[in-house]
């Protein structure tokens, strides 16, 4: 990222604030103001707004990365005078590294090339983030679009972006390349495959590319990506269930089993499950240990001449004992009992 802004000649026009705020807004009730006139005429008062919105948050962006940055020189090393700037705008942390993150975007852009700043006017604020984020072939798409007069929002650059994903992926076949470039197979479908394509390993990719040759088509890209994003939940949950490890298990062999029944996302969702629950397990005995060893250390502090205390500890052994007992409705109907044993015990 950029720390030091432009100079005002890099930016000349880019950020500057010509924005008259007296606008006249069509009167909702005059019903001689046709519905397309009337909406076009609010959409670019919109526009408007929208790019004062952008440049505004962009210089108070640079203004904050420059209090931020002058606290690291000369401050308390713990941000302290950072932290009280903010408190007395009514800023948070959050708000304001959001704001630092989209001025150093814009910096970037422009040192980079990437972007004319005569033409950030024609963007959103939000497509200007989402292209901020973007990978730098996609930043050179959307830039060159500005640069044509184009208005660019948050779908532009989302359709740029999958037009560049599906035609740039080594895993789509050619047959599918040249669907997508003469338009009969858009790319809005083909994108979130490839992302999916790309989290499997190379032995589970062939027959997702022979089903996409044979047949090139929507419905069939759609099928695929949901099959891929099963494979991917069920590989990446499989291997982190513990409980599996214990056994002579080929998950492969699974995997193709439940292929073939065809019940992989029954399956994916099974081991995320698990592996869910081993982690719930987990977090359930240190936190089980840890209320046993703070009641036992408020017992200690306590006495009889404190009843109150020693009657929160008795109300609270049902969950700090060695069986865990726990109400699921107020009723008391239905009870879950659980008892807790670490390996040694009998």
């Amino acid at each position: 990222m950029v720390a030091v802004p432009p100079s005002p000649d890099d930016i000349r026009n880019a950020l500057e604030s010509p924005v008259d705020f007296n606008f006249q807004l069509p009167d909702p009730e005059d019903e001689e103001i046709q519905e397309i006139d009337f909406q076009q005429q609010l959409d670019a008062v919109w526009k408007v707004c929208d790019r004062f919105d952008l440049q505004t948050d962009i210089w108070r962006g640079r203004i904050l990365r420059a209090i931020r940055d002058r606290e690291k020189q000369g401050g308390d090393g713990r941000g302290t005078g950072f932290l009280n700037w903010l408190k007395q705008r009514e800023i948070t942390k959050s708000q304001a590294y959001a704001l630092i993150q989209l001025a150093n975007s814009a910096d970037t852009l422009l040192a980079e090339g990437q972007l004319d700043p005569d033409s950030i006017n024609n963007f959103s604020k939000r497509a200007f983030v989402e292209t901020a984020k973007s990978a730098p072939e996609v930043q050179r798409l959307v830039s060159e679009a500005a640069q044509k007069g184009d208005r660019i929002t948050r779908r532009e650059v989302k359709q740029l972006s999958d037009e560049w994903t599906a035609m740039s992926s080594d895993l789509l076949p050619p047959e599918v390349k040249e669907k997508a470039s003469e338009g009969t197979l858009p790319p809005r479908h083909l994108a979130p495959l490839v992302k999916e394509m790309e989290k499997l390993p190379d032995s589970h990719l062939e027959a997702i590319q022979k089903e996409m040759t044979e047949n090139p088509d929507v419905d069939t890209v759609k099928m695929l990506t949901t099959e891929a994003r099963n494979l991917s939940k069920y590989l990446d949950a499989a291997a982190q269930v513990q409980t599996l490890r214990k056994t002579p298990l080929d998950l492969e062999m699974a995997l193709e089993e439940a292929l073939r029944l065809d019940c992989l996302n029954t399956a994916a969702d099974l081991v995320k499950q698990a592996t869910q629950l081993e982690q719930m397990v987990g977090k359930l005995y240190t936190t089980w240990k840890r209320l046993g060893s703070l009641s036992d250390r408020l017992y200690v502090d306590t006495g009889a001449s404190n009843p109150h205390l020693r009657m929160m500890l008795t109300s609270l052994e049902s969950l700090s004992s060695e069986v865990i007992e726990v109400q699921l409705d107020e009723a008391g109907e239905k009870v879950v009992r659980l008892r807790v044993m670490t390996e040694g015990d009998e």
